[in-house]
């Protein structure tokens, strides 16, 4: 249960905002590039916006070309007996609110080990919301509309 206050704490943080509605561009699909003059795969505000708000967890994997994060398994400091891991699915390379999935795992620590717990139904709803808040806002801050 605390580990769900630590991800609310850092949903909260990065602009949290249950207005998932956005004009569907295409602005920013290929607007940064990743070195070798190859463009990101997916698009590049979501991506990210992506980083941005899962900055607090290491990250396991991250495909650029393919839109597809995952985090390692965390543990918040003040919750040893839990832990997380998050998939972020990049769908599109508009700048659109169904452009997007994310898929949370959590598991507790019992004297077997670690084993698969039940995550809040609006945990990865939470999550969605405050990557389209970010990817808004970087789409605002470089002069996109």
């Amino acid at each position: 249960m605390r580990i769900l206050t630590v991800l609310a704490l850092a949903l909260i943080l990065a602009g949290c905002d249950s207005d998932n509605t956005m004009p569907d561009t295409s602005a920013g699909s290929t607007a940064i590039s990743a070195g070798g003059g190859r463009t990101l795969g997916v698009n590049s505000y979501l991506w990210h916006a992506t980083l941005d708000t899962l900055s607090f967890i290491p990250l396991a994997s991250a495909d650029p070309f393919g839109g597809v994060v995952i985090t390692e398994w965390y543990s918040a400091p003040e919750a040893p007996a839990e832990r997380m891991k998050v998939t972020v699915y990049i769908l599109d390379r508009n700048l659109r609110a169904d452009g997007l999935k994310v898929a949370v795992f959590r598991q507790t620590k019992s004297a077997d080990g670690w084993a698969d717990a039940q995550v809040a139904p609006d945990t990865a709803i939470k999550l969605e919301d405050a990557i389209l808040t970010r990817a808004r806002e970087l789409r605002l801050a470089s002069g996109g509309s």
